[in-house]
């Protein structure tokens, strides 16, 4: 909703009528949300006709109903894992190879696809969940870890694959969906569904730095994505609008526009050392940048390595140069 301005929400249909019924906001206040392609008047919403006629809208769901609701403690610095304390029956979905540790109690299984395609449906249902993840560059199984025993608390912890931070969304408090980059997904409540999100804009999907296709989280669960380096996180006003290099960005709310710029004259993108292109984000909604993409840090590593035209460790020393000289292959 826009306030004085501003951005604010996501607003459930509670909030709304209570927010009418005390004469905080009119029927003419502007929202975004789900099924709309622009900011528009509250009372041009139908699904919110009946909040303005005065009817209660319907409960919000019982816990259970959705994704398990599951407890955390993030853990470290820069080398960070996340550690899921699960009651029993509970359970945590994560990227194969991405488990740290476990308790005796927790049990560990293999399945296709994420954890909403493991809550029923046949073999077939579950293949095409898996195929989905195959698209986005991920591999066609998870792990799903469960709390099978009887003591109150079992717990297990997921590592971050390389330095930088760990970063928990709250999908309930975010509206339900988050794209991110492909290759983010960490771990998540199960019942939280990973799928595929397509470029709508021919240029995002060509020169926006993660190709056509991105991740979607969807659910009412907690997921848990990982970045390098530090975390930047900004709230975009309606309008409001930035540009960030194409491999910084992380993740981002469905609201925000996300497209592709020409970075400028031919001398600057050629010699400027930024690339041919950014990535522009428009509000309203959140994004989430990080400083130290890893494919930045993969090109650093490989140019300083000695096949990338490198040169041996302790090359600013007199010992170091010598002993390169000695060691040579040359």
């Amino acid at each position: 909703m826009a306030i004085n301005g501003a951005s604010e929400g996501p607003f459930s249909e509670q909030d709304l009528k209570a927010r009418l019924d005390s004469g905080q906001i009119t029927s003419d206040f502007l929202v975004y949300g789900p099924g709309l392609s622009q900011w528009t008047p509250m009372k041009d919403v139908t699904p919110l006709g009946g909040i303005l006629r005065g009817e209660s809208p319907p409960p919000p769901p019982s816990p259970g109903a959705g994704a398990d609701e599951i407890d955390y403690r993030i853990i470290g610095q820069e080398m960070q894992f996340v550690e899921v304390e699960l009651d029993p029956g509970e359970s945590a979905v994560a990227e194969a190879g991405a488990m740290l540790y476990m308790t005796s109690e927790i049990q560990m299984e293999t399945i296709f696809g994420d954890g909403r395609a493991n809550q029923g449906g046949g073999f077939m249902d579950k293949l095409l969940g898996a195929g989905k993840r195959l698209i986005t560059g991920e591999g066609l199984f998870m792990t799903v870890f469960t709390h099978g025993g009887s003591s109150p608390k079992q717990t297990v912890g997921f590592a971050a694959p390389y330095a930088g931070k760990i970063i928990p969304l709250h999908l309930d408090e975010l509206g339900g969906e988050i794209v991110c980059q492909k290759d983010s997904f960490l771990c998540a409540a199960r019942g939280v569904a990973l799928e595929i999100a397509f470029q709508k804009k021919i240029g995002a999907g060509l020169f926006g730095g993660e190709g056509f296709i991105m991740q979607r989280l969807l659910g009412d669960g907690i997921a848990f994505v990982h970045a390098g380096g530090t975390i930047f996180e900004m709230d975009l006003k309606p309008g409001e609008k930035i540009r960030v290099d194409t491999g910084c960005l992380v993740a981002l709310q469905p609201s925000v526009n996300y497209d592709v710029e020409f970075t400028g004259g031919i001398k600057t993108a050629f010699f400027g050392g930024e690339g041919l292109f950014f990535a522009t984000l428009t509000g309203p909604g959140h994004v989430w940048l990080q400083s130290l993409p890893l494919s930045r840090l993969a090109d650093r590593i490989y140019a300083a390595a000695p096949q990338g035209g490198g040169k041996q460790v302790g090359e600013g020393s007199v010992l170091g140069g010598a002993l390169g000289t000695f060691f040579s292959d040359d």
